[in-house]
């Protein structure tokens, strides 16, 4: 098997070296794992799983233990806890221990310790775009043979959420809490100005500065705002007709080609003009939410994650973020891994299937949220068919994913997403000259490409 593991970079770079270790060992069984049980027969992910692997049976008739860690807290993280607590009380051979291990970031770094610790958990939410760097230090599990045992295939999943599951030929992770953003509008202010809801740049941009309302020389009500994130940037760069890497992963043509000069020049207008508030970095996601329900921004680019908490006390709307050159949304959230160290993948296999595939498990999560459908059979259920029907905002999302695309796709990304975050801040908070930072960016993020 071939190991590719010279050319990862880990967040944290001391453990690369212990990761390719890890991998070193054909075995694909040298770790141990935080559960207590003694290990199944087949515990390698590098074989096909034997009948018994597919049970969830340990071999010895004992109840198997297995750790799940995730990152989902507030009323998501307890749609979560219940959604493990349905799968223990059907399923009294396997015991799922959930654990929340903090954000993404946060529960990457833990992961990548505990697996060059040999205390890795047997299944982890990963944020998708983290999956790369464990799937190329060939810790994940294999989940092919495991879905071809169980009838599943990768046809039954939505296509816009695999971008981030299939690495090196192998099947390494599978969607879970999946996102993307869209468009929130506050349909009754637009009315009010006999206002359409904007489907294009042009029309978003005659749009927010119509919106806006200055009281004694202020801005009172924006037009629009959105989260400081890389989300957004990501995808206007991919709607003006550029990708942020390119194909042989080795450099950044969106900045060479102008586009990333036409995406911050166009924010730095509706910014200066008072028609875009752009929040501080901390918190941002709360401080736009709240601009918006109290009516003090008129449109905001979100989560899907969002909506299921959003309480307004006017209508309003979600569309799909406006097109440029053409539409095209980013996708984010989590995957679900299994770890190839873990000694109990039959237990775990049956959790991640039933998760996947149970109307208990995934589905009535993402009903209980505001998370995206991801298998086709799923989307077609009468409980999410029926949601759509009440709550029409909640089909936009995936109607959206047609346009899904995964530029930030590189095993490189947590490191050259720092220094985006870097030019961001730059731009959009110091007002910093627009060509001059992200020339500064482009050669920080070649020289991170380069060293791949």
């Amino acid at each position: 098997m071939k190991r590719r593991t010279g050319s990862i970079l880990l967040a944290s770079a001391m453990l690369t070296g212990v990761l390719a270790g890890c991998s070193s060992n054909n075995s694909g069984n040298n770790g141990g794992n935080a559960a207590s049980g003694s290990p199944s027969a087949s515990a390698s992910g590098s074989s096909s799983p034997s009948a018994s692997q597919t049970s969830g049976q340990s071999g010895s008739g004992e109840k198997v233990t297995i750790q799940f860690w995730h990152s989902t807290s507030g009323k998501t993280g307890e749609a979560l806890d219940a959604m493990v607590q349905r799968f223990n009380s059907s399923h009294p051979d396997v015991q799922v221990v959930s654990t929340f291990q903090g954000s993404y970031d946060d529960a990457s770094t833990k992961l990548q310790q505990a697996i060059a610790g040999n205390n890795a958990p047997d299944v982890s939410m990963v944020e998708r775009a983290y999956v790369q760097q464990f799937a190329e230090s060939d810790v994940l599990a294999d989940m092919t043979p495991y879905m071809d045992k169980s009838g599943m295939s990768k046809d039954d999943f939505v296509q816009g959420l695999m971008g981030h599951s299939v690495f090196n030929d192998k099947l390494v992770s599978l969607p879970l809490n999946r996102s993307t953003p869209i468009f929130y509008i506050n349909k009754k202010m637009l009315d009010e100005k006999g206002l359409q809801v904007p489907q294009t740049w042009d029309d978003l941009k005659k749009v927010a500065n119509a919106l806006v309302v200055k009281e004694n020389g202020k801005v009172s009500t924006y037009g629009l705002t959105m989260p400081y994130d890389t989300w957004y940037p990501l995808a206007m760069i991919t709607q003006a007709g550029s990708t942020f890497f390119s194909d042989d992963g080795k450099t950044v043509p969106f900045v060479d080609d102008g586009t990333g000069n036409k995406v911050f020049s166009y924010l730095r207008d509706l910014q200066d003009s008072g028609a875009l508030y752009y929040p501080p970095s901390q918190d941002s996601g709360s401080i736009v939410n709240q601009m918006f329900t109290s009516g003090k921004v008129g449109m905001v680019f979100q989560s899907t994650g969002i909506m299921s908490t959003l309480q307004t006390d006017f209508d309003y709307v979600t569309a799909f973020l406006p097109a440029d050159k053409q539409h095209a949304e980013p996708t984010g959230g989590g995957n679900i891994v299994m770890l190839d160290s873990s000694k109990h993948k039959d237990a775990a296999w049956e959790f991640v299937q039933w998760v996947e595939t149970d109307p208990q498990g995934a589905q009535q999560f993402i009903l209980d949220t505001g998370y995206l459908p991801f298998t086709k059979k799923m989307a077609e259920s009468q409980e999410v068919q029926d949601l759509w029907a009440k709550d029409p905002n909640r089909k936009t999302a995936y109607d959206q994913l047609q346009y899904a695309v995964d530029t930030n796709k590189s095993v490189a990304w947590p490191l050259v997403m720092k220094e985006f975050f870097s030019a961001i801040e730059a731009i959009m908070y110091d007002h910093k000259d627009v060509d001059a930072t992200l020339k500064t960016f482009k050669k920080s993020a070649e020289d991170i490409l380069s060293s791949n």
